[in-house]
C-alpha cells in the first residue's frame, strides 16, 4: 500500500520507471531495464504505508513514526502546554516508514507550520532550526493537553504532508501525515500527565505500534480504551480531513 499523501510523487516514479523501461527494452538494453525496475521498486517503498494494529492499552502513548530513539529529554517550558514536558525524539533514515500517527486518542486543537532551515536530520542542531509543523492534541471533553507532535523536515525531506485539520477528533494509531524521506519527528507529553518512557535511547520504534510512554492520569484512565485502527483503511475523525496539506520549501 502506498501513502495517499505522496500520490503525486509515487505516481510520476512509476511512470517514468515504466517509460524507462519499455524504451531500454525497445533499444535492445535489457541490462539497463533490469537495473531501471529494481531503483524504481526501492524509490516506491520510500512512500509505503502498511496497516497497524494499534494497542488499546489505557494510558500509553503511541510511537509517532517509526525510526530510531535519539533523545528522551526534559523541557522547561514548552510553549503550548504552558508549562514542563518530556520530548521523546525520533530519527527516521530513508529506510523507514515515514507516516505519522497519532500518539493518542484527542482533539487536534491547533497546527503550526514554521519556516526553517533543512540541516542534516544527524545534526544535533536540526531539531531545532529546521522547518516543522507542530500538531497539538488536547483532550476531547476537558480540552486540557495531551499530546504534541512535531514533524521535522530534514536535507532530503524537504516536504511536510498533514493530513488533519484544526477541530479534528483522531484516534490512537490514526495517520495524521508524513514527512517524504529522511527527517525527525518529536512527542512531546505534558509534566502533569506524569509520563514515564516505555522505550530507551537507541531503540527502534514503530508508529502505530509501539507503547513509548504511559501517562497515569486519572482523566485519561476514565477515557474509552482506544480501539485498533481498521486494516482497510486509515481511520477517520469528525472532519474528514483534505487528503494532504504539504508545505514544500
Amino acid at each position: 500500500m502506498l501513502s495517499s499523501y505522496a500520490k503525486n510523487e509515487w505516481i510520476t516514479i512509476t511512470a517514468i520507471g515504466l517509460l524507462l523501461t519499455v524504451a531500454s527494452v525497445v533499444v535492445g538494453w535489457w541490462w539497463l531495464a533490469l537495473l531501471i525496475l529494481p531503483v524504481t521498486a526501492a524509490l516506491l517503498a520510500f512512500f509505503r504505508d502498511p496497516n497497524r494494529k494499534t494497542p488499546s492499552q489505557r494510558g500509553a502513548m503511541i510511537a509517532p513514526a517509526d525510526g530510531r530513539v535519539s533523545s528522551i529529554h526534559q523541557v522547561e517550558h514548552f510553549k503550548p502546554f504552558e508549562g514542563p514536558a518530556t520530548c521523546i525524539r525520533i530519527f527516521l533514515s530513508v529506510l523507514d516508514v515515514h507516516i505519522n500517527r497519532s500518539p493518542c486518542h484527542g482533539h487536534v486543537t491547533t497546527i503550526t507550520h514554521k519556516p526553517g532551515d533543512h540541516k542534516n536530520a544527524l545534526n544535533p542542531t536540526s531539531a531545532e532550526t529546521n522547518e516543522s509543523n507542530l500538531i497539538v492534541l488536547v483532550h476531547p471533553i476537558r480540552r486540557h493537553p495531551l499530546a504534541a507532535v512535531r514533524q521535522v523536515a530534514g536535507l532530503l525531506a524537504r516536504t511536510i504532508a498533514c493530513g488533519v485539520n484544526e477541530g479534528d477528533v483522531v484516534q490512537r494509531g490514526q495517520r495524521i501525515g508524513m514527512i517524504k524521506l529522511g527527517s525527525t519527528t518529536e512527542l512531546y507529553l505534558p509534566a502533569d500527565l506524569d509520563p514515564k518512557a516505555a522505550i530507551q535511547q537507541g531503540q527502534m520504534v514503530y508508529a502505530g505500534i509501539t507503547v513509548v510512554a504511559t501517562v497515569t492520569s486519572k482523566d485519561l484512565a476514565e477515557d474509552k480504551p482506544a480501539s485498533a485502527e481498521p486494516e482497510s483503511q486509515p481511520a477517520t475523525s469528525q472532519a474528514a480531513p483534505e487528503p494532504a496539506r504539504s508545505a514544500t520549501k
